[in-house]
């Protein structure tokens, strides 16, 4: 574009930006003056949607507009983050975000419709949530040095279920095998509850899944749970150990959950989110509600999640390349 053309455009579009910019700043001090949309890209019923169901109550309660509810399954979570991305930068359309959206997904398809980097504005962490590593008690095995161990004995014999390819137990057990330098059969299913059933009936050796789901099958002495996921012994599940203590130094899962609203959203609106979340996490009612989801409150600046985010979007970046899996 020459320098003339460029002139004019620039004092044609001059107006339009300037006046954009001025209606999202009176909108940002008055914010929320209508209802907000919170979509969560998983269908009703699972822990996502319990999780933001109870968060969106609680923010209704304090910014007194309600916090509307909407679930956009598909695509593993795609579908709601691109419809975030391309909403109206102003924070009334906000997406509950966690690995699937913002750090596993965006390497498992060619054209996502999004950019989990650049597209959205960060608001803040909510919760925190290990995975345990989980066996049939009848496998002679009592931490991960035997599970390792075993594994070796039998290269390629032992296997490990997950709730579907890409999933986090899926890559939660690849980087197990990266990482210890063993060989495991991956054997994926559609969620994890036909990933239990199996995992009763001895079909598979090992899944990697959420406290939460576990609990009832290890007080029944049906499973039994070997590790956590995370680098610090969770409170969730106090007596056991860590993946990183018991044999495999450096391993790290957790899933996570946050808030994000569209990129360009005004910084004011952002702050007032912010400070409303973390307000909200740190109540007694929403931090029950997050432990019988096998879930810890964990909150922080928009930075400090946007910081989060980057380092696990390069985590599995690598993770899902080591495994040979390939964008479709």
């Amino acid at each position: 574009m020459d320098e003339g053309r460029f002139m004019k455009f620039s004092a044609w579009a001059a107006p339009g930006l300037c006046a954009t910019a001025l209606t999202l700043a009176v909108h940002a001090q008055d914010y929320p003056s209508r209802p907000i949309r919170m979509i969560i890209p998983f269908a009703a019923g699972g822990p996502n949607d319990i999780l933001g169901r109870v968060t969106a109550q609680k923010l209704t309660e304090q910014l007194g507009q309600q916090i509307v509810v909407d679930n956009r399954g598909g695509a593993g979570g795609v579908i709601a983050a691109e419809t975030v991305a391309k909403a109206v930068p102003d924070g009334y359309t906000l997406l509950l975000g966690g690995p699937a959206t913002l750090s596993i997904n965006p390497h498992l398809h060619k054209k996502p419709g999004y950019d989990a980097l650049k597209d959205f504005a960060p608001v803040s962490l909510m919760g925190t949530a290990p995975s345990l590593v989980t066996i049939n008690a009848s496998l002679p095995v009592q931490n991960i040095r035997d599970l390792i161990a075993l594994a070796k004995a039998r290269p390629g014999q032992l296997t490990f279920a997950s709730a579907g390819p890409g999933a986090a137990s899926h890559l939660a057990g690849e980087l197990m095998k990266t990482m210890a330098g063993i060989e495991m059969t991956h054997v994926p299913y559609k969620g994890g509850g036909p990933a239990y059933i199996d995992l009763l009936a001895g079909q598979v050796t090992m899944f990697i899944g959420g406290i939460a789901a576990a609990l009832p099958f290890l007080a029944q002495g049906k499973l039994r749970g070997i590790a956590v996921t995370t680098l610090k012994r969770t409170d969730l599940l106090p007596g056991v150990p860590t993946v990183a203590e018991s044999g495999l130094p450096g391993y790290e899962v957790v899933s996570w959950y946050s808030i994000v609203t569209t990129a360009g959203a005004p910084k004011s609106v952002i702050a007032k989110l912010n400070r409303e979340i973390v307000r909200a996490v740190a109540s007694d009612e929403i931090r029950k509600r997050f432990v019988a989801l096998g879930t810890e409150a964990a909150t922080g600046t928009p930075d400090e999640l946007a910081a989060y985010t980057r380092n696990d979007f390069q985590k599995w970046a690598r993770v899902i390349k080591a495994a040979g899996m390939t964008p479709k």
